[in-house]
């Protein structure tokens, strides 16, 4: 007779198993709000922090304005020739990166996806990921400003291009994996070869999720001063002529902060506002593709 009452007991008898593994679940549940909490709550009172710092100096001058040296009239003046200097030296990295990157994605998804040399570069490519920026700095140094004699933007800006590679490629080819293989079959199959169907079905088909990589390649770059220091080094005036020393954000927010002025070292707090707004907008803009250009995932080839 007991052992006829058995499977009706058995739900009983688990009982207090199920309570207890409610409530670790619910444990862990308060452990990630607590922790998420935590995470935002550090957030926000460093962007407060920056806010009331650097706020205050920010204005119309800053952003018109060449800076102007210490003890003269005006000074500090504004940043105008590192904000533009930036952007030229992101282009330039861009121009470079995003092609070589975006190419050596193709490469390691649609072409000997297997082969030894794919399989190494693929490798060089996760280390250089993870190399120090103030090492491509040196590199930098030793291969383009010392041969051309002097600090110059176009080791800058290959310095940059050198970290958005690997950072491109690796992204390029996780997304091209993404995109379904009966695409490439049927473009195939309709007579295309295999190098139209990349360009014209592969490479449109994650064109958003590229888009991604690239943006965050550019955030990443766009911090950026230890690279700038060993090459580009850093200038007050206004040039667009990227074959001498050239100015960028990070580098004069660098300089007025170890700085001894304190006029200059508000402006450096101004700065740090302006460039962590630039990469919080160009996350948004990421998530914001994401949202609007993402694909299903597909089959993994």
């Amino acid at each position: 007779m007991p052992d006829a009452l058995t499977p009706e007991l058995a739900p009983l008898r688990n009982a207090p198993r199920r309570r207890g593994l409610r409530v670790v679940s619910s444990a862990m549940i308060v452990l990630c709000v607590l922790f998420t909490a935590f995470i935002l709550l550090i957030l926000a009172v460093v962007t407060l922090y920056l806010v009331s710092l650097g706020g205050r100096y920010i204005s119309l001058s800053f952003f018109t304005r060449l800076p102007i040296p210490p003890h003269m009239e005006g000074a500090p003046g504004g940043m105008k020739n590192a904000l533009l200097g930036t952007l030229v030296l992101i282009g330039l990295a861009s121009a470079v990166g995003i092609p070589l990157g975006v190419m050596a994605g193709v490469y390691f998804s649609e072409y000997r996806t297997r082969s030894v040399l794919a399989a190494s570069t693929r490798f060089v490519a996760d280390v250089l990921t993870g190399v120090p920026s103030i090492v491509v700095g040196i590199l930098g140094y030793e291969l383009v400003v010392v041969p051309l004699g002097e600090f110059n933007g176009y080791a800058g800006a290959a310095a940059l291009a050198f970290i958005m590679i690997p950072l491109v490629a690796r992204t390029t080819e996780e997304m091209l994996l993404l995109v379904p293989h009966s695409y490439r079959e049927a473009s195939i199959a309709l007579g295309a070869t295999k190098a139209r169907t990349i360009f014209t079905v592969v490479l449109p088909s994650a064109t958003g999720n590229i888009i991604t990589g690239v943006m965050l390649a550019i955030a990443r770059i766009a911090g950026e001063t230890a690279p700038l220091l060993f090459t580009a080094l850093g200038s007050r005036l206004l040039t667009l002529d990227p074959g001498h020393p050239f100015p960028s954000l990070t580098v004069q927010v660098f300089a007025y902060a170890t700085g001894p002025y304190k006029q200059e070292q508000n402006l450096a707090w101004a700065g740090i506002l302006i460039l962590i707004s630039l990469i919080f907008i160009l996350n948004l803009l990421v998530h914001l593709i994401v949202r609007s250009m993402q694909l299903p995932v597909g089959a993994h080839k």
